[in-house]
C-alpha cells in the first residue's frame, strides 16, 4: 500500500499531483506508417494532453521499448506524464510514470510490489462492480470506465454506455479531491469533440481519447479543442 502525499517530495507525490490536475489522456500507436512519432507527441502535449500512453500491439518488445523511450524523452521535455500499457517489466526499464493494466493483466497488488510506490497504477473497468472495487483499491491511483461507445481500438468489447459514466460519477465524484472527493477516473471509448459534451453531461471530468487526436489533420488543434471542452466546466460537486 502506498500513502499518497505523505512527504510531498517523492517522484510519486509529484506524479499524483499531476494526475489530480490531468483532464486529457491520449493513447497512441507508434505511428510507424507516418514516421512522425516524436513530432506527433510534441504536438499532442503542446495542445494540452496531460498523459500519453503508447499502445501498439503490432510492436515486438524491442520496438515497443524504442518507441516508449522516445515518448519518455518528449514527456520529460514537456514536464508531462507518460504511461506504459500492460508491461510492468517495460515500465520498470524505461522509468515510466504510469503503468496501465486491464482486468485480465497483472494484478494491481502485484504491480505495486514490482514497481514500488512511485509509479502510478491505472486500471480499465467495464462494470459498476469493477469501478467500485477500483475506487476502493488503495494501491490504485486512477481507473478508466468504458468503452462508453464501441470502438475499433477495442474490437469485440461491448459499449458500456453513458449510464455507466453517470453511476461512476455518483459513486466516486469527479476525482478532484476536496468537497467532491474521489479517486481520479477517466471516461474512455469513442470520445471525440462531438461525443465529449455527452460524457461531461453524464458527470465525467476526464477523458481518454485515441482517434480524435491520432487521426486529426492537426493533432495540436484537436487536443486543444478537447482540452477546452474538458476545462470549460467546474469540478463536479
Amino acid at each position: 500500500m502506498h500513502t499518497p502525499g505523505a512527504s510531498g517530495t517523492s517522484p510519486g507525490d509529484r506524479r499524483r499531483r499531476q494526475l489530480r490536475a490531468a483532464r486529457l489522456y491520449l493513447c497512441t500507436p507508434a505511428r510507424r506508417e507516418q514516421g512522425d512519432l516524436r513530432e506527433f507527441l510534441h504536438a499532442a502535449y503542446d495542445g494540452g494532453v496531460d498523459i500519453i500512453q503508447l499502445r501498439d500491439k503490432t510492436l515486438d518488445t524491442a520496438g515497443e521499448i524504442a518507441a516508449i523511450e522516445v515518448l519518455a524523452e518528449v514527456a520529460a521535455e514537456h514536464g508531462a506524464l507518460f504511461a506504459v500499457n500492460d508491461r510492468a517489466d517495460i515500465a520498470a526499464l524505461v522509468g515510466a510514470d504510469i503503468l496501465h493494466v486491464g482486468q485480465d493483466d497483472l494484478g494491481i497488488a502485484q504491480a505495486r510490489e514490482l514497481l514500488g510506490p512511485d509509479v502510478l497504477l491505472g486500471l480499465s473497468t467495464h462494470t459498476s462492480d469493477q469501478a467500485e472495487a477500483a475506487a476502493r483499491d488503495t494501491d490504485l491511483d486512477y481507473f478508466c470506465t468504458g468503452p462508453v461507445w464501441e470502438t475499433p481500438t477495442k474490437p469485440g468489447r461491448a459499449a458500456t454506455g453513458l449510464g455507466f459514466v453517470s453511476r461512476t460519477a455518483d459513486m466516486v465524484g469527479d476525482g478532484a479531491g476536496g468537497k467532491s472527493g474521489g479517486k481520479p477516473w477517466f471516461a474512455i471509448g469513442g470520445v471525440n469533440r462531438d461525443t465529449l459534451p455527452d460524457v461531461l453531461a453524464a458527470g465525467a471530468r476526464r477523458a481518454v481519447v485515441v482517434r480524435a487526436v491520432t487521426e486529426a489533420r492537426s493533432p495540436r488543434d484537436a487536443a486543444s479543442e478537447l482540452r477546452t471542452q474538458l476545462t470549460s466546466l467546474p469540478d463536479r460537486t
